[in-house]
């Protein structure tokens, strides 16, 4: 750079200041997409509408007589474990009329990834 003239030497030196700053603008560019792409999976691994579906079936199950729930709540376990490699146990305590008029029910659910617990209760 001893040869060239001042103008020279200028244009030389803001073309390596240009390409370090889009190398670096490159590099942060990057690393925000690996940063978003694992949070969205990690929003897609949630299993909302199982869960849903689940308390469902447990919600019309819960009113059932004492052989026709435990055949349900056995049929759950299988199906979830077959179908969705999930682990799921429930229990639901009836209502003990006139102390307690509410039925209780407490709902585990695990696929490996999720792990979810629930407490309700209803009339």
């Amino acid at each position: 750079m001893a040869r060239l003239n001042d103008d020279a030497q200028w244009i030389i030196l803001m073309g390596f200041l240009i390409s370090f700053s889009f190398f670096f603008l490159a590099i942060i560019i990057n690393q925000s997409t690996v940063v978003g792409q694992t949070t969205a999976e990690s929003v897609i691994e949630f299993p909302k509408n199982d869960i849903r579906d689940l308390r469902g079936i447990i919600e019309q199950s819960a009113n059932m007589p004492y052989p026709d729930n435990a055949t349900v709540n056995k049929d759950i376990t299988v199906l979830s474990m077959n179908r969705k490699n999930a682990i799921v146990k429930y229990s639901v305590f009836p209502p003990n009329l006139p102390s307690n008029p509410h039925t209780t029910a407490s709902i585990h659910y695990n696929n490996g990834v999720t792990t979810f617990y629930e407490n309700w209760t209803s009339l």
